[in-house]
């Protein structure tokens, strides 16, 4: 009976991860309850992972990213790393494929991959090369390079706190860094050899594009008090920082002449930087739409700023910002949307969302707050002005280095040394503590924690044991590698409809026991699931092939074709070489 019941949670927990009609968290928590209830896990068993230092580890890491990407230096860092290929071609694919992948050894794919999107995009222009060929490299790169470290991706660090629980050490830092780097170089040398002759030149940036800042699509209403009142487009004071597409004037929706007179009341349908859209909302005489909007909504009132990317999964797709209805759904107002290469001209409440597009929504603390437990969307970061704090930025960047080098020389526990550089960040003042905590993805800490009581239910049930028998019945014949493929083959497959780390926390008991069942090493079966979780590039469904998708002017199979080679390739390297330097 027991088997039954956690066999019969882990197809639901499968297929609930997959659809994300319930938040991971409380998937989690429902999962651990009905395991106490059943009494298949006493109440310490169940909450023991949430006591793992990785949580730790993991949630000090989130803060020190956070205030990294937050000081604006990781930015003029990566368009530094850039310039250095801006005169000639031959390195710019090379610069691609390498920079971002190193640093995202330490950071958040998603972050490394937003920040390199704006500079690549610029010496493309520059020298007059289809961004498609440079955008896709940099997304594969900064899944890839998340393999080379411990704190490179999530997903390392839940498949290392939950070795423990099943009587093994947990991953030092660099213990994988071997074999991840020998991925990384691989799939870096493919996109350069290979890969970059199937992707396609979708186009080439124009002359007149700027792509090293965001262009964003609003709208703003010119008060009768505006001393804009009676001006040409061409003399007013935000002329030339502000593009006005169209006019929207009492019925008529029209394409102003340079000329064209601004009226009382008109509703200017504008592209601009954020930054410009931000002083705008500082101006006499001038207001964004929204701010108008909450003006006159008490429930979503808020002059808080968030960049959110639309999820692919996400309820609000093909529906447009008024269908969507945001504004209830999520308590936030959509201020302005940018969708590379798209000129929009209609009202943004008529705009029909897409997959990959960016909105500036607006609202109260806790409503953006809330949007980083939405699974409609990825929430990417904080708007505000003077975000870039440099010298804090690198008081940061050393806090950082100083925290990897004390882990890992053990002067300190890895765990105190990251919560020490958390502190500081908090002490320093380079963030403060309620962004410190909003930079923590708490979903993500309670499905590490929570997860990894599921490996205790399956051991206390005979779960995992009856599962480890029957592949061992169906694949033994064919030898340990072929076992091992097919868990590697299972964890890539899983990762497409769900999160990796998830995808790799329900694989593992199974592998664990099936490794016992046949009396090899489990330790060695536990990281080929973990760095098979992380190497699934087969569909733009990473958040950061979906940041490149609409840039590069992609189609759904440019990835297939390109990235199932790369994948087929990684699992092999996976299967037989973690053997190598994790002998069986």
């Amino acid at each position: 009976m027991e088997i039954a019941i956690v066999l019969g949670l882990l197809v639901v927990a499968i297929v609930l991860f997959a659809t994300e009609k319930i938040s991971v968290d409380i998937i989690t928590f429902i999962i651990l309850i009905t395991f106490v209830l059943t009494k298949i896990l006493t109440p310490e068993e169940a909450f023991a992972g949430f006591s793992s230092d990785f949580i730790i580890i993991l949630a000090s890491i989130f803060v020190i990213s956070g205030a990294l990407t937050e000081t604006g230096v990781l930015d003029k860092i990566g368009a530094k790393m850039v310039t250095l290929a801006n005169k000639r071609k031959s390195l710019l694919l090379i610069n691609a494929t390498i920079v971002p992948g190193i640093i995202s050894g330490f950071m958040n794919n998603t972050t490394v991959t937003a920040i390199f999107i704006g500079p690549f995009m610029g010496v493309a222009k520059k020298l007059n090369v289809s961004p498609s060929k440079l955008l896709m490299p940099l997304a594969f790169s900064s899944i890839l390079g998340g393999t080379c470290t411990l704190i490179g991706t999530s997903t390392n660090v839940a498949v290392s706190s939950a070795l423990p629980g099943y009587g093994m050490e947990a991953l030092t830092l660099f213990e994988i860094t071997p074999i991840g780097l020998i991925l990384f170089g691989v799939g870096a040398l493919y996109m350069i050899i290979i890969g970059n002759y199937y992707i396609p030149a979708r186009q080439k940036v124009g002359a007149t594009e700027d792509v090293n800042s965001r262009d964003y699509y609003s709208e703003i209403v010119v008060n009768a008090k505006s001393s804009m009142v009676g001006k040409a487009i061409n003399t007013t004071s935000f002329n030339g920082k502000l593009r006005v597409k169209r006019i929207v004037r009492q019925d008529k929706n029209f394409k102003p002449k340079e000329d064209e007179v601004i009226e009382a009341d008109d509703i200017l349908l504008v592209d601009c930087s954020s930054e410009e859209l931000i002083k705008i909302k500082e101006m006499s005489g001038v207001e964004i739409i929204a701010d108008a909007i909450q003006n006159q909504d008490k429930e979503i009132k808020g002059k808080h700023l968030a960049e959110v990317l639309v999820a692919p999964k996400s309820s609000l797709v093909k529906k447009t910002v008024k269908e969507a209805d945001i504004r209830a759904l999520h308590k936030v107002t959509v201020t302005a949307i940018h969708r590379m290469d798209h000129h929009m001209d209609t009202r943004i409440e008529d705009v029909c969302v897409q997959t990959g597009d960016l909105l500036m929504v607006q609202g109260q603390k806790e409503a953006i707050k809330d949007l980083r437990d939405a699974s409609d969307f990825i929430v990417l970061g904080d708007f505000k002005p003077n975000l870039f704090l440099e010298r804090k930025g690198y008081i940061a960047i050393g806090l950082f280095m100083a925290a990897i080098v004390l882990g890992t020389t053990e002067i300190v526990p890895l765990s105190i040394a990251f919560m020490i550089a958390g502190l500081l960040i908090v002490l320093l003042k380079i963030v403060s503590p309620e962004k410190a905590y909003r930079f923590i993805d708490w979903r993500l800490l309670v499905l590490i924690g929570g997860m990894s009581a599921f490996g205790t239910a399956m051991k206390n049930s005979g779960a995992s044991e009856f599962l480890a028998n029957w592949i061992v019945d169906v694949f033994e014949p064919f030898g340990v590698y072929a076992v091992l493929t097919a868990f590697v083959v299972l964890v890539v497959l899983l990762t497409q409809p769900m999160s990796n780390a998830a995808a790799a926390l329900v694989v593992l008991p199974i592998a664990i026991a099936t490794a016992q069942q046949m009396q090899v090493d489990p330790r060695t079966f536990a990281i080929a699931i973990m760095l098979g979780a992380s190497v699934s590039l087969i569909a733009p469904l990473e958040p950061a092939c979906i940041l490149v998708y609409g840039p590069g002017k992609y189609k759904f199979i440019d990835f297939v074709k390109v990235g199932f080679p790369i994948t087929m390739l990684l699992i092999a390297i996976i299967v037989f070489l973690t053997p190598f330097f994790f002998p069986l």
